[in-house]
């Protein structure tokens, strides 16, 4: 979820300051960029030194820079970041924002962010306790900013109660389900078909294609990232997901393939087949290895079962339904006998004529037609670049 996310983390004077070491390692773990926000009181706990080393950027502490004079911009810096996190955010800190006080960057930097600003309160009990500050809360609520609730445990005066600051852990968490609410595909169910199939001709060889999977598991991960419950079915391929959340059934042959889409398909909002099917398999498959015994071997061929139109004719409303088409002559007429002969919403044709796209190439050129016939021309780019185009074509059906 946070991923090239452009992060802010404003640091407040607290002995929870400690933790935002922490704070800076798992986001920039989790692939965010983070700059460093912090007021004068929070070095007294830890050093600019720290964490502009975790978070491989300089830390910002004054409008201007002492030694070299140089001005941080708070608008540029606002507008920066894609979230803005306050942790450890301390009742001073939040009367300030609260009531629109800029003495001090942070300060001037809130008042300027555009994005989605958190706030994980660190201070005693007594302080969280105090109306003037429940009365801040509240209203830095009321401004659309969002609470990172501290928790119940031993604070530094001694005493036990609330106000311990969310652990760096859980401060993660809470961000990435955020996220994920915020997602176009929420609560959406998607099946993606990948790779080629291999149907056997003995126990060692197999009629097959050159299919590498790249570009189903583009749109899997593509389809995940927009918040999408994904099932990706694939056929033999070495290729690896980076989304966790990805459930990856592996196949070999058509048949396969067909039955754990059908299981699936039922469950699902947006399909998306992009496997290179071989369309026909031996009728006979010898139990032995064969042997070259002869000048000459024929091979009787039946077809396979056609998934697409099988998952055509099982498609009920609401229902999203893409094809592939990868064609080498007609291009446009056989992609469009197929969208409408399979029942499909849209269709993606690329060319083997394309230099540079299809099989094993990291890069794909496409056509998109929908089922009115309307056609988008996309030139040559990177395949996951592609899947981007491909799931906004389903966004734009949803919607």
């Amino acid at each position: 979820m946070l991923t090239n996310k452009n992060i802010i983390l404003g640091v407040c004077g607290s002995i929870a300051s400690c933790k935002s070491a922490s704070i800076v390692r798992l986001l920039v773990k989790s692939g965010a960029n983070v700059r460093v926000i912090m007021t004068k009181d929070a070095c007294n706990f830890i050093t600019p030194l720290t964490l502009s080393t975790l978070s491989k950027n300089p830390v910002h502490l004054n409008y201007f820079d002492p030694e070299t004079g140089a001005w941080n911009n708070h608008v540029e810096l606002g507008l920066w970041g894609d979230l803005m996190v306050i942790a450890p955010a301390s009742a001073n800190t939040l009367a300030k924002f609260a009531n629109g006080l800029c003495d001090n960057l942070l300060s001037a930097v809130y008042l300027s962010a555009k994005c989605p600003i958190y706030f994980a309160p660190a201070m005693d009990l007594d302080m969280w306790k105090h109306p003037a500050t429940q009365k801040n809360i509240s209203t830095l609520i009321g401004f659309g900013n969002t609470i990172i609730h501290p928790g119940y445990g031993e604070l530094a005066s001694g005493l036990i109660g609330e106000g311990r600051m969310a652990e760096p852990e859980a401060i993660l968490e809470f961000l990435n389900e955020e996220l994920k609410k915020k997602l176009p595909l929420k609560g959406k169910r998607a099946l993606v078909t990948a790779g080629p199939t291999y149907e056997a001709i003995d126990p060692v060889r197999f009629i097959g294609n050159h299919s590498s999977g790249k570009m189903g598991f583009a749109i899997a991960e593509e389809l995940a990232a927009l918040g999408a419950s994904v099932v990706l079915i694939t056929g033999p391929t070495s290729l690896k997901l980076n989304h966790a959340e990805i459930k990856r059934i592996d196949v070999s042959s058509a048949e396969e393939m067909l039955e754990a889409a059908l299981k699936n398909f039922i469950k699902t909002e947006i399909s998306v087949l992009s496997a290179a099917v071989a369309d026909y398999r031996p009728k006979q498959i010898s139990q032995n290895k064969i042997k070259k015994d002869s000048s000459e071997f024929v091979i009787e061929l039946i077809k396979t079962p056609d998934i697409l139109a099988t998952l055509g004719k099982e498609k009920q409303a609401g229902q999203i339904l893409v094809g592939f088409a990868l064609e080498t002559d007609n291009e446009e007429e056989n992609a469009i006998n197929k969208l409408k002969k399979k029942n499909l919403d849209f269709i993606v044709l690329n060319s083997l004529k394309d230099v540079g796209a299809a099989f094993q190439n990291d890069n794909n050129k496409i056509t998109i037609i929908d089922s009115e016939l309307k056609k988008e021309v996309f030139k040559l780019k990177p395949k996951t670049e592609v899947a981007k185009d491909i799931c906004k074509k389903v966004l734009d059906l949803l919607a």
